[in-house]
């Protein structure tokens, strides 16, 4: 009697253990991970070395790594307008290790390609922005052409033999231009390139008629005299750039475009991990040292907490979904 009375409570403790341990893991997984991160990350970025969003997506990489106390490996993936780097990571492991810095490109990608290999709202999270920065319309220091009034009248003159120049079909400075010809009625032919540096390239060898360049390409060329700038695309002036009138100011009606940047990570992703890494990336960002070096790249600091940033990306696929349908713009 006293043996079954024994083997009945070493069942009842066992039974204890084994709930006592489901409860502990249960709260340690509600409570996420408590060494993340405790392993190199990897930042996927969709555009070649040199472009806008390398550059921010590189400065940002550099001080999140001292921030995280881990190695940041950027990757770049470019192609599709970006496409190619966020099909990676939305298909990761949703573990933090892998994260996309990306562009407005992402949420006009997601809006004109219903084909894409994923499903840019539900695949992928914003986590936190990083900058808003208007384009810079920019041509040859040689050319002719010295404001937007005389590039719109040249177009007029030579419907579809003028050149603009991307880095990318789809890309956010591909969407800036064909805004612009959708507005003014205009034609152009479109050049592609891969990266805003090597279309940068041919606009100063004078192969490019005009580019609306990303601010971390533009800017320098634009300050050190080697590109003659005629317009930014925001609302209001840019602070960079005070002298250079708006594309509304200009005369072109309508005209707002700027160039966002953030960091998304896959979907599945802990809510911990989406914190730590939305407060890391925007105490980064918020440094004299930081804001220093984005204003010497031209860049416009936009921190956005991970539901402002939400907030924008999903209202940005709706925005150029309209723009794209109404405008019949082709992205092929």
């Amino acid at each position: 009697m006293l043996l079954k009375q024994l083997g009945f409570i070493s069942r009842r403790l066992v039974c204890f253990a084994g709930m006592a341990a489901s409860i502990m893991g249960t709260m340690a997984l509600a409570a996420g991970p408590v060494n993340y991160p405790d392993k190199p990350i990897k930042m996927f970025i969709g555009y070649a070395p040199g472009s806008s969003t390398d550059i921010v997506g590189r400065m940002v990489a550099q001080d999140l790594s001292l921030a995280l106390k881990q190695p940041i490996i950027v990757e770049n993936r470019g192609g599709a307008a970006g496409a190619l780097a966020a099909d990676a990571v939305a298909k990761s492991n949703p573990d933090g290790y892998s994260i996309l810095f990306a562009q407005n490109g992402l949420a006009i990608s997601v809006a004109s390609n219903p084909k894409l290999p994923f499903n840019g709202s539900k695949d992928l999270i914003p986590v936190v922005g990083v900058a808003a920065t208007p384009h810079i319309l920019i041509v040859n220091i040689d050319s002719p052409i010295k404001s937007v009034a005389e590039l719109i009248s040249s177009l007029k003159a030579n419907p579809g033999k003028l050149s603009y120049a991307s880095s990318g079909i789809g890309n956010s400075d591909h969407m800036a231009g064909e805004l612009f010809l959708s507005l003014t009625g205009l034609n152009a032919i479109h050049v592609p390139y891969k990266g805003g540096s090597p279309a940068a390239t041919d606009v100063l060898g004078g192969q490019i008629d005009f580019y609306f360049a990303g601010m971390p390409v533009g800017y320098p060329l634009y300050k050190a005299n080697k590109v003659r700038g005629l317009a930014v695309t925001s609302k209001q002036r840019y602070s960079g750039t005070p002298e250079l009138p708006t594309m509304l100011e200009a005369g072109v009606a309508e005209y707002d475009m700027t160039l966002w940047q953030g960091v998304f990570v896959p979907a599945g992703t802990s809510k911990e991990i989406i914190s730590q890494l939305s407060a890391s990336v925007l105490k980064v960002l918020d440094t004299p040292e930081m804001k220093d070096r984005f204003v010497k790249a031209g860049v416009q600091i936009a921190p956005l907490s991970q539901a402002r940033f939400s907030d924008l990306y999903y209202s940005d696929i709706a925005r150029w979904k309209k723009v794209i349908e109404k405008s019949n713009i082709k992205l092929d």
